[in-house]
């Protein structure tokens, strides 16, 4: 019997560049295994190789506890996300520092 294949996307975005690569996957694959199988490092040069194996992934938006052991369904597009440049708490405070100090 055939292994079903699936058809999915791996996602991933700079600022100044995104990619979405497209896979035909079999069946079981998990959300890791895809992004390993996009081949990113190629794509994003700029990028350390390591990024790729260890950032945080989602699936349409919804963060993923444990990428090696979800297995992906037919449509499912892999977001892989990239650190945080700063906290969000401390870009919330600048900008209020900045505009107390713009009144």
């Amino acid at each position: 019997m055939a292994v079903k294949q699936l058809n999915v996307e791996v996602a991933f975005a700079l600022p100044h560049k995104q990619r979405i690569v497209a896979l035909t996957v079999p069946e079981g694959t998990t959300a890791r295994q895809a992004v390993s199988l996009a081949d990113l490092p190629s794509l994003f040069q700029e990028v350390p190789s390591d990024t790729f194996t260890q950032a945080p992934l989602g699936i349409f938006g919804k963060a993923i506890r444990h990428p090696e052991k979800e297995a992906l369904r037919e449509g499912d597009r892999v977001e892989v996300y990239r650190p945080l440049q700063i906290d969000p708490k401390a870009a919330r405070l600048e900008r209020a520092k900045r505009q107390a100090k713009g009144q």
